[in-house]
């Protein structure tokens, strides 16, 4: 593990020592298509002097579908080419909500740096953020069934009330860049109606948006929960939780080239997109969560 400035405790308790001032923080994130490009947009803004490698492996979406262990293996090589090249990794995100319920166990025990998952900062969110202590969490079919968010928001507050509501067209919706519209409001009135009608849910006063494609969708949910309630929830998710986690890990790289003076050295990071199919697809899609000219884009196989 390593860190900008101190000294730092990894997974085992161990002293560490600090990042050296020069290095530039390297930061891993993927995610099974273009939703983590919401994460990576949250951590680029937070962090605009580290270095960001992101994956999204569009062969495979979606995740949320597939079974546990298909999506541990899928996660493992995710990761595994990310760090194909062997230069230095400060910290690995998991921006994928299926892949941090299922994986992030694995990818911890196989790495010795930082690991960051999209479950615990959502979590954590939430509960910060709710009064009536009934919280919503909408998400993958293997999300909400791995009941992470369940179990993450119950260790906060006990007396919370978590209510998960499957909802997996949204995924489809998001990479297909249809944000809003018709269609998108059917498809969330279709799921959310016969959901809300419960009274204990219709409790809920806080959504997490469980899966990193959701915030692209963030202002038609708000509207569909706010017709069938006939009020407002908050609306959480976990990038800019993560982009600040990572910015007390690493906080030389929250300043850029030109808000330093210019004997500091410090320059804005690159990055670099990748994607396991349908680069062109990617880019045309992914520039709606991601300024993807300011990246470098290529195809890998995994």
């Amino acid at each position: 593990m390593t860190q900008m400035m101190g000294s730092v405790l990894d997974r085992g308790g161990r002293l560490q020592p600090a990042l050296r001032a020069m290095d530039t923080p390297r930061i891993a994130i993927f995610d099974s298509g273009v939703g983590g490009l919401t994460v990576a947009r949250a951590v680029h803004a937070r962090l605009p002097g580290a270095n960001i490698r992101y994956l999204g492996d569009t062969a495979r979406l979606p995740y949320g579908t597939k079974s546990a262990k298909t999506v541990s293996r899928y996660a493992l090589q995710a990761a595994a080419a990310l760090l194909a090249d062997g230069a230095r990794v400060d910290a690995l995100v998991v921006a994928c909500n299926t892949a941090s319920s299922c994986a992030l166990p694995a990818l911890k025990e196989r790495y010795d740096f930082p690991v960051l998952g999209v479950i615990g900062p959502g979590a954590r969110r939430a509960v910060a953020a709710s009064h009536s202590g009934h919280i919503g969490v909408i998400g993958t079919d293997r999300t909400v069934q791995s009941g992470a968010y369940q179990q993450a928001i119950s260790a906060l507050s006990p007396d919370a009330v978590v209510h998960a509501r499957a909802t997996p067209l949204l995924v489809g919706l998001a990479e297909e860049g249809w944000f809003d519209g018709p269609v998108a409001e059917a498809a969330l009135r279709a799921y959310l109606g016969p959901w809300l009608i419960d009274e204990a849910v219709a409790r809920i006063d806080t959504v997490v948006l469980g899966c990193t494609h959701y915030p692209a969708l963030k202002t038609v949910i708000g509207q569909v929960f706010a017709e069938l309630l006939g009020r407002e929830v908050t609306l959480v998710d976990s990038a800019d939780a993560i982009a600040e986690e990572l910015a007390v890990r690493m906080p030389e790289a929250t300043h850029a080239e030109q808000h330093l003076p210019p004997v500091t050295g410090a320059r804005m990071g690159q990055v670099e997109l990748l994607a396991t199919d349908a680069l062109a697809r990617f880019e045309r899609v992914g520039g709606l969560f991601f300024p993807v000219d300011r990246a470098h884009l290529a195809l890998i196989d995994l």
